[in-house]
């Protein structure tokens, strides 16, 4: 029996590269995307220059959508954004160094995430489960149990039901 030799998969995966980069939607959204991962990598770089390495899981860049050559940098932190602060000029110029041209950057805390949770309405009336029966139930199910022979199977269970709840 002869088989047909397996194609590589590194070959499919350039075919999809290939469609990706060629198709009108989904072109632009890989090239922002490898935009963006260039130039998370040269400010990794650019910070690594100041010591400050270990900012960069906590930085969020990206260009301001004006067209501008300006680059947007959200951060976790207020000390953070006042270190970065601190160093501006000198990180415009690194990033120059490392292939990235921008005029300006602007540095901005991330907006905390919610960490509120829904919880059922306070305001509102909590209704309490009721206890026993009320006073027309009661009366109703021991006039069924005097309509019952003494002996009955019925008779018992009515008056454990009768027992089991409270006035």
């Amino acid at each position: 029996m002869n088989f047909h030799p397996k194609t590589k998969q590194t070959k499919a995966a350039h075919e999809w590269l290939d469609y990706l980069r060629e198709s009108e939607g989904l072109g632009g959204i890989l090239a922002k995307t490898e935009d963006l991962a260039k130039l998370k990598f040269a400010l990794s770089r650019a910070l690594s220059t100041f010591n400050l390495e270990h900012f960069n899981p906590k930085i969020e860049a990206g260009w301001r959508s004006s067209g501008e050559n300006e680059l947007f940098l959200l951060v976790s932190n207020a000390s953070i954004a006042n270190r970065l602060q601190q160093i501006l000029p000198s990180l415009i110029n690194e990033l120059a160094k490392n292939g990235v041209n921008c005029r300006a950057i602007k540095v901005r805390l991330k907006p905390p995430s919610a960490t509120w949770e829904v919880k059922p309405g306070s305001g509102l009336k909590q209704t309490r489960k009721p206890q026993g029966f009320n006073e027309i139930a009661r009366k109703a199910w021991e006039n069924l149990k005097n309509q019952l022979e003494p002996d009955s199977e019925l008779r018992k269970a009515v008056e454990r039901l009768l027992q089991s709840k409270p006035k």
